[in-house]
């Protein structure tokens, strides 16, 4: 790669520094400093960027993504940019007649009463062919009634374990499949092929980078609710090139097996290259919305807790075993019992890895410190803890008033000496960094997004969680690198590192700076450039 020199705007080095000028060669950071120096350090000739007074960053890296899904989703019937019911009916009207089945997803449960769409609207436009939808969590699916007839599901079709299909008052399914329920219809799908994963990760690829996201952590690499099994998608573009971002894939942990898995775990893992797979990803509870995440207490006017997906009383030594195997686990927990289950299997284990918890949409004040007492880091995804309408409606009124303050203690964890990583959950909600960093920053909605008209958008979630923008820019950073493993490489702008660099169009440091609306104007991964805006 060319030499290059980066001056006339501010540089955020994530590491302290606030240098005037960086320089690249090869590929990697070669300088930081002054300009005089930077220049000293390049023998020859070399390329000057003019900054123009925008913010050049660490490329950022997402530290939990599916973007093979998300790309899948935005390729075939993507509801995840509308925001009503008439919207989602008649984009699935107009989905095109030659496809067997209608797929896609991404619909809002606000957009519905109780959450809970219903198969009656999805056969008045879709009478002759099966609709599968998941919603924007992928823990819930909209089906009509071809699907259900399909699969089989009518009233005596019994609720599987770690699943629940949603009944009228007479039995009869609804409409609604929430968790394993989902796997009685996945079987069916029209099968995804090789080339549609390949076309999708190059699109996922171009997409995050024209966001200024130059690596992430895939949340899952396995087959999980009847989605194809992606990593041969990444194996064939790491071994091709294609595959230009620096990726850290988690090995799905199949919670209906065992330890028997472990075998062929280690067959999968890769320590080197750009695409690497020393984690493992455990699911240890659903979501507050279908009433599956897992509670310490029953959630108000119901007599359950949630759902653990695996029982606490082996989680411990799976986590032992994984640790002392060299995977550390990225877990997925959101009730405050789902948290704790999770620390505690850290506690029992050797504790070795680099394990992470992700989205705590409810932690007990009490396991707080544990972040830093257990070295576990908190892999956040911030673009959620506001006040907006799914979850003042379908999650608040559930939680009562003392769990409600427990919601995203993200700068709680941080004062008590924990570390954070940050990711978007995507095709769950936005790629898009800066709107979620705008809410860590302000923790209300972003300005123009589908949520901010709820009335209470504008009303900060819990101010005292919120971060400052460099704790934040540091999370989506050099936090979520080290989470993946990748901070020799990445995460900072340390002489040695990889070029992967961002030119932001703003300094967002500046006072009244719109955080929502920042936008990368030039994004290079090891000094080549793969987006310019």
């Amino acid at each position: 790669m060319g030499a290059m020199v980066f001056t006339g705007g501010p540089i955020w080095t994530g590491d302290g520094g606030r240098p005037t000028a960086l320089a690249t060669e090869g590929g990697r950071i070669v300088a930081v400093g002054d300009l005089p120096s930077v220049r000293a350090a390049l023998p020859g000739s070399y390329e000057l960027v003019d900054l123009a007074g925008r913010l050049l960053v660490p490329g950022l890296h997402d530290a939990h993504v599916h973007p093979v899904q998300g790309a899948l989703e935005r390729l075939r019937c993507d509801l995840s940019h509308l925001a009503d019911r008439a919207a989602y009916l008649a984009a699935v009207a107009a989905y095109p007649a030659d496809r067997p089945w209608v797929t896609g997803g991404g619909w809002s449960m606000s957009a519905f009463p109780g959450g809970l769409p219903r198969r009656e609207d999805l056969d008045a436009v879709a009478p002759d062919r099966p609709v599968f939808l998941p919603n924007r969590d992928h823990h819930s699916a909209w089906v009509n009634s071809a699907a259900l007839r399909a699969a089989g599901i009518d009233a005596g079709t019994p609720d599987p374990r770690n699943g629940r299909i949603e009944r009228s008052a007479d039995g009869t399914p609804s409409g609604v499949l929430h968790e394993a329920a989902m796997d009685l219809v996945t079987p069916l799908l029209p099968e995804d092929t090789e080339a549609d994963y390949d076309r999708a990760l190059a699109e996922a690829q171009r997409y995050l980078f024209s966001l200024g996201v130059t690596g992430w952590q895939d949340a899952i690499v396995g087959s999980y609710a009847g989605s194809r099994d992606q990593f041969g998608t990444y194996t064939r573009a790491a071994a091709s090139g294609a595959l230009r971002a620096r990726v850290a894939g988690a090995l799905w942990w199949d919670r209906d097996r065992g330890l028997d898995q472990l075998e062929a775990l280690l067959e999968r893992r890769h320590t080197e290259g750009r695409f690497v797979t020393r984690t493992v990803k455990i699911m240890q509870d659903g979501v507050a919305e279908n009433f599956t995440a897992a509670m310490l207490d029953p959630y108000v006017g119901k007599d359950f807790c949630g759902t653990s997906n695996v029982d606490p009383a082996l989680l411990g030594s799976y986590v032992s075993t994984l640790d002392a195997a060299g995977f550390a686990v990225h877990f997925h927990a959101i009730g405050d019992r789902a948290v704790r289950e999770c620390l505690d299997a850290v506690a029992a284990s050797g504790n070795t890895q680099r394990h992470h918890i992700a989205h705590l949409h409810v932690v007990d004040p009490a396991d707080v410190p544990r972040f830093a007492a257990l070295d576990v880091t908190a892999n956040i995804q911030s673009l959620w803890a506001t006040h907006h309408e799914q979850n003042d409606t379908l999650c608040v009124p559930f939680f009562g008033p003392e769990r409600t303050a427990h919601q995203y203690p993200f700068g709680a964890i941080l004062r008590a000496g924990g570390r954070l990583a940050a990711g978007s959950d995507w095709p769950v909600s936005t790629p898009d960094p800066w709107p979620a960093i705008h809410v860590a920053v302000h923790r209300t909605e972003p300005p123009g997004s589908a949520e901010s008209a709820w009335p209470s958008a504008q009303t900060p979630m819990l101010p005292e969680q919120a971060l400052t923008l460099e704790q934040a820019l540091r999370a989506y950073t050099a936090g979520s690198a080290y989470v993946s493993h990748l901070d020799a490489e990445i995460g900072t702008l340390t002489p040695g590192k990889a070029a992967d660099l961002v030119v932001l169009d703003r300094d967002p440091f500046e006072p009244g700076a719109a955080l929502h609306d920042t936008r990368a104007d030039l994004v290079l991964v090891d000094g080549a450039l793969v987006h310019e805006r």
